[in-house]
């Protein structure tokens, strides 16, 4: 009896020495710890890292960047399943301890001994989870426990259980950047939280134990698994019945990989605003909560997309079929892991043949039949699902080619029929400027097994088609502002991240012309009605031989005004106005226009576009022209918010353009808000008259096809460089400038003029952009006079003279009148008062 009684007092002994033990060690822990714990407060007013986002000028989403993808929910709008599925998975007496659950603490314990001092398992509540991911390194080790633990107490005497719980479903992470239950939901699912179906829940709350090793995307086996269980825990802890159990465990995978949708496809300017962002805010940029404005405009930028892939598309039918994107494509898993290189897997097969029976009895398993189609099309389906759309062409496979007609599958393993109409047109690309026979069959185009582009028309029938073999650019601008309304820096930024409306610096061409008559104009000393001698000319250009241009129509046409020169863009003309006014003095005077005298070639081809720049530097110089002569600058960046109160960071105040503004007004008051005037750098008068000139591009120059559009307010230029490398067209109303650039990234030919390849895609683009408003046109300055000038030589006719055409000069530039070289007797005796020219009367 005394020794039952003195083992009971030892043991109690025992207990009580090593309940005071570990009291003493948790006191001495906190003592030893507490100093360096992080301030529990700071979670009060915890900001989440939300990704960079940028926005057209009305708020419609164009791009997200960051490595975390974030939506913020509030625990009000947690659904209840969610909370029950992610307490069942993670830590079910949440709701009733203090921070730190004693049966998990001694299973880790036993972990940590068994281990040799590290952390397996852990035995983490959900508010020790918060502790770490928001305070804490993710470092296993026996400390960072201990801090784990005393920050977990601490949070739940200053948080209540709705806030800690909030913190955890909008911190932990989830895989494929989906940071936060919401963004999980969307990422997988591409639907709000409160639409989930019970097994889709199940499925989210799996992922914070292994967000890779649970993922539906990548281990869908896993996954189904760690969800099931879930809800086998949910059953057993109440929050669902056993007819709800039963239907949830049933469901199929349904998770797919969704990405974040855009409003507004402008990702070239996205990615502008994107690197803006990073010079501006660091690597900040991607987790501060910034909003990017841009200037971009949501119902332009659409347009400007369209246009320029319809016109590239129509170059591209026009020149030729290159050939499938890929040949010879396997039908079945089975046959491509057959074809499968073994090079880099030795060390997997060499231990097991089984190992390479399972991969193919894995493959095996993923047959899939489609309607219409002999045999497993499992690979032709998953080579479909990973190759991206080119703007509106689609990726399609060959399943046959007979007759006129061609069978395609594509994306989502629908067979579809191209008929004849949409596949005649491919005759066999030869060069730039010849194509083959055109074809009589469609085996003769494409055959089973390759991959294909194919795009839908208007009437739901597939075109075969191809990326282009040519590139471009569209940029839009508010001559008033500098504000670029719409940008496409190529095809599609998919298939080519190269944005050469602001990267590309290619040779101007014709484009470049009216800035030089321009200079002439303002220098006094040649106006619109000046002759120049359109002939040959031969100048020595410094290099080793002698430097002879040519019309681009290989003719001369002899003495012919500045007018119907620059309307037909002659070369030789131009050239001799360039030397009439100066080199020097030119490029002096370009700089107003925001050319850089660095960039402009120090010789005579100058007034042929010699000079290398990027479409927005051209689109730019002619918002000069369309505004009256203001120096404007590019500008895109509208104003910078960040998070959800829109806290203003930046906002822009460019110059603008001010024609009513009173000389040495330095401000101007525009909505409300007050902006710098821009510095003038061109006469009014001589930029209207240039204008003026520019009408008859369209009316009756290189730019007739313009006339489409049945505006009177519209003006432009053509611009072809040599060997046909580059096409353009920059062309403007007060409202609106716009230029197109059509080129390939090599530098070869497009065989194509300005008027065939780069007018047709401003047209579309314009007659978008400018429908339903009213005509632009600028009011005509006081110092711009009209007079009646001899057609032949230029001079003005004298009142009492008849005939002649009317034309703009500045009333201090006006030309003298005509010499008669006939007698006054004589006119008067024939009855034909003209130009006083023999001409004008025999």
């Amino acid at each position: 009896m005394t020794f039952f009684r003195t083992l009971i007092l030892s043991l109690f002994s025992l207990i009580v020495a090593l309940i005071g033990a570990t009291v003493l060690a948790v006191v001495g822990a906190a003592i030893y710890f507490s100093p360096g714990l992080p301030d529990v407060r700071q979670l009060q007013d915890f900001e989440l890292h939300t990704p960079l986002r940028i926005f057209t000028n009305d708020g419609k989403l164009i791009g997200e960047f960051g490595e975390e993808r974030r939506m913020p929910v509030d625990f009000a709008d947690i659904p209840e399943d969610m909370i029950n599925a992610l307490i069942a998975a993670e830590d079910a007496s949440y709701f009733d301890h203090a921070g730190v659950d004693p049966r998990g603490i001694a299973r880790a314990a036993v972990e940590l001994v068994q281990s040799g001092g590290s952390i397996q398992s852990g035995g983490s509540t959900i508010t020790m989870q918060v502790a770490r991911n928001y305070m804490l390194t993710l470092d296993q080790t026996f400390t960072r426990k201990i801090r784990e633990i005393l920050l977990a107490l601490q949070m739940e005497q200053i948080l209540d259980k709705d806030e800690i719980f909030e913190l955890y479903v909008n911190k932990i992470f989830l895989g494929h950047r989906a940071y936060g239950i919401a963004a999980a939901s969307e990422t997988y699912y591409d639907k709000p939280l409160a639409e989930l179906t019970l097994a889709q829940t199940a499925m989210i709350a799996g992922l914070p134990k292994a967000p890779s090793a649970f993922n539906p995307l990548a281990n869908s086996e896993r996954s189904l698994i760690r969800r099931n269980w879930i809800l086998f825990r949910m059953r057993e802890l109440g929050h669902i019945d056993n007819d709800a159990y039963l239907a949830a465990v049933q469901e199929p995978v349904t998770a797919r990989r969704h990405y974040t949708q855009t409003e507004v496809d402008a990702a070239y300017v996205s990615e502008m605003a994107r690197q803006y962002a990073i010079e501006r805010f660091g690597d900040k940029a991607y987790t501060g909560g910034y909003r990017i404005y841009t200037t971009i405009d949501s119902e332009m930028q659409p347009y400007a997309h369209q246009a320029l892939a319809n016109g590239l598309l129509a170059y591209d039918l026009r020149h030729g079929w290159r050939g499938s994107e890929q040949q010879d494509i396997a039908a079945s898993l089975v046959e491509a892991q057959e074809q499968t290189a073994t090079q880099g897997l030795e060390e997997e097969l060499s231990e097991s043949p089984e190992i390479r029976q399972t991969a193919r009895q894995a493959a095996e398993r993923s047959q899939t039949q489609v309607e219409g189609v002999d045999g497993d099309v499992s690979n032709w389906l998953q080579v479909l699902e990973r190759t991206p759309n080119y703007g509106l062409l689609q990726p399609a496979i060959v399943v046959k080619s007979s007759g006129r007609e061609m069978q395609v599958l594509t994306r989502g393993g629908e067979l579809q029929t191209i008929a004849w109409s949409g596949l005649n047109w491919a005759r066999p690309y030869l060069s730039p400027r010849s194509r083959g026979a055109e074809p009589s069959s469609a085996d003769q185009i494409a055959v089973r097994g390759d991959l294909v582009r194919v795009i839908e028309n208007e009437d739901g029938t597939l075109r075969l088609s191809q990326r282009p073999d040519a590139e471009g650019s569209l940029v839009a601008q508010d001559p008033r502002t500098g504000a670029i309304l719409a940008l496409q820096g190529g095809f599609d930024f998919n298939a080519s991240k190269f944005n050469r409306a602001i990267q590309a610096q290619r040779q101007s061409g014709s484009i470049f012309k009216p800035f030089i008559y321009l200079a002439a104009l303002e220098d006094g000393g040649m106006n619109a009605a000046s002759v120049v001698n359109d002939s040959p000319v031969v100048l020595d250009d410094g290099s080793n031989s002698l430097w002879r241009p040519v019309n681009s129509s290989r003719d001369f046409l002899g003495p012919m005004r500045l007018r119907p020169a620059l309307a037909r863009s002659r070369n030789l003309v131009t050239i001799r106005v360039l030397q009439t006014t100066g080199l020097d003095h030119t490029i002096r005077y370009l700089e107003g226009f925001g050319f850089s005298p660095d960039r402009l070639p120090r010789g005579l081809s100058l007034a042929l576009g010699s000079a290398s720049l990027t479409p927005m530097e051209m689109t730019n110089a002619y918002s000069v022209l369309a505004n009256g002569g203001f120096q404007v600058a590019p500008w895109f960046i509208e104003r910078v918010t960040r998070n959800d109160d829109e806290e203003l960071v930046d906002e822009a105040t460019p110059q603008v353009a001010c024609p009513s503004c009173a000389e040495g007004q330095e401000t101007v008051e525009i909505d409300g808000k007050e902006y710098p005037v821009a510095t003038r750098v061109a006469d009014p008068a001589a930029v209207y008259i240039l204008r003026d000139m520019l009408r008859d591009v369209i009316t009756s120059g290189t730019g007739r096809g313009a006339l489409s559009l049945n505006r009177d307010d519209i003006v432009g230029k053509t611009g072809t460089t040599n060997s046909q490398r580059d096409a353009w067209f920059a062309g403007f109303n007060s409202d609106l400038v716009t230029t197109v650039w059509v080129g390939k990234d090599s530098n070869d030919s497009i065989a194509e003029y300005g008027s065939n390849a780069a007018l047709p895609i401003w047209v579309d683009f314009m007659g978008d952009a400018l429908e339903g408003t009213p005509s632009a046109l600028p009011e005509r300055p006081d110092t711009v006079v009209s007079a009646r000038v001899d057609p032949t030589t230029g001079y003005r006719l004298a009142d009492g003279q008849s005939g002649g055409i009317s034309e703009l000069f500045h009333r201090d530039h006006l030309p003298g009148y005509q010499q008669r070289r006939i007698s006054r007797e004589l006119e008067e005796v024939s009855g034909s008062q003209g130009s006083g020219t023999a001409e004008s009367i025999f």
